[in-house]
């Protein structure tokens, strides 16, 4: 199969370009840095000749609500537009477990618009809420980060290692429209403040962690 993946210089999009490569199709990486903008439309209708699938593993810059909503939702827009005039028969949103659930983050929002998009849109299509992965503690350990302390809510999270969404994502893409896909999540619980502990020893920092709900 002729498969295109969206975002495919990112995190997810090369381990899933890769799955995909693995198993024999042909993939069409689709990203601004290779010439192709999501944002504007260029040289979509070029990419997606031929194409099958297609895998969206892209992500917003940060922002605030309106603009993370309004980016999504332009680049969901184009793609969609650009996959109905090439005949593209299944579309593959990777999205977040829990994103109806979660208010005030502008990225939840933006998944939510996407998510809209694509259940609404011409496409056939499967949508994969997946929970955060592994590299999430020490993210947000980074949001709050000064002077060597940083502020972590003592949340419990059920991680998965990007390599397994992506076999997940390049799996879907090869069949057939599933609609929303179950919660795709790690084997087991972790207790974020701990995992933002256990990475900063593996990485030789010094960071002191103050669980707290407060911001």
């Amino acid at each position: 199969m002729r498969i295109a993946v969206a975002g495919a210089t990112g995190n997810i999009g090369t381990l899933t370009v890769a799955a995909l490569e693995r198993d024999g199709h042909e993939v069409v990486r689709v990203s601004r840095s290779l010439g192709v903008d999501l944002l504007t439309g260029q040289g979509l209708d070029d990419a997606l000749t031929g194409v099958e699938a297609v895998v969206d593993a892209t992500n917003a810059p940060p922002g605030d609500r309106a603009a993370t909503v309004e980016y999504l939702g332009t680049t969901t827009r184009n793609l969609l537009a650009a996959e109905a005039r090439s005949g593209v028969r299944h579309h593959v949103l990777l999205s977040i477990a829990a994103v109806a659930r979660v208010e005030g983050n502008a990225h939840y929002a933006g998944k939510r618009e996407q998510e809209r998009l694509v259940a609404e849109g011409p496409v056939p299509w499967s949508i994969v809420p997946a929970t955060q992965f592994h590299d999430f503690a020490e993210m947000v350990a980074a949001w709050t980060e000064r002077d060597g302390v940083a502020t972590v809510a003592p949340l419990l999270i059920q991680p998965i290692a990007p390599a397994d969404i992506a076999d997940v994502l390049a799996e879907l893409a090869q069949g057939e429209p599933q609609g929303r896909y179950a919660d795709v999540a790690g084997p087991e619980t972790q207790d974020l403040v701990d995992m933002a502990r256990r990475t900063h020893e593996a990485r030789g920092r010094k960071v002191r962690l103050v669980p707290t709900w407060s911001g």
